[in-house]
């Protein structure tokens, strides 16, 4: 079933990983989704994969040119969430250019997805299960705003569209 608004933010652990040694990003921590969003404004959004195009070309710079707007509405953080493990995360944020600004947070088994009831099956691509490409704004644990694209389509999920919604 998947997750409505007024439901309280399933629990989950997602993997994250700030730090980087020579080679790579160094051992991710486990970040509990339910106590990171306990008193706070959380905007996350999800996509299919770290490096994938859509995600890199569109979704995060979204997040990136519209954090300040976000702050000023009162969103304390922005999370970036994929079915990639933290080391992968971390090191797309690095690229991004966004580590610091927004956190990425891997859920590489998809628990967390299946527990959102939006994890989205790319067996037959080769890419197993991943997270539905969506956005959600959570308050103090609940979620106020939840919009979930449609199969192939970056159209409701980017900063924007968070942005009208929090007027």
């Amino acid at each position: 079933m998947t997750i409505k608004v007024g439901a309280p933010i399933p629990a989950g652990t997602l993997a994250e990983s700030t730090e980087f040694g020579d080679a790579c990003p160094l051992g991710p921590n486990d970040v509990d989704v339910q106590a990171a969003t306990a008193g706070k404004k959380i905007a996350i959004f999800a996509v299919p994969g770290a490096y994938t195009p859509t995600c890199s070309a569109q979704h995060v710079p979204s997040y990136l040119n519209n954090l300040e707007a976000l702050k000023a509405k009162g969103v304390d953080e922005v999370w970036c969430v994929a079915t990639n493990d933290g080391f992968v995360m971390a090191a797309w944020g690095k690229d991004q250019n966004a580590i610091g600004k927004i956190r990425f947070l891997g859920d590489g088994s998809a628990k967390w997805a299946k527990a959102l009831g939006l994890e989205l099956d790319l067996t037959e691509r080769n890419m197993g299960m991943r997270l539905q490409r969506f956005s959600l704004l959570v308050e103090d644990g609940i979620v106020t705003q939840l919009n979930i694209e449609g199969p192939g389509k970056f159209e409701v999920s980017g900063a924007e569209t968070l942005l009208s919604q929090l007027g």
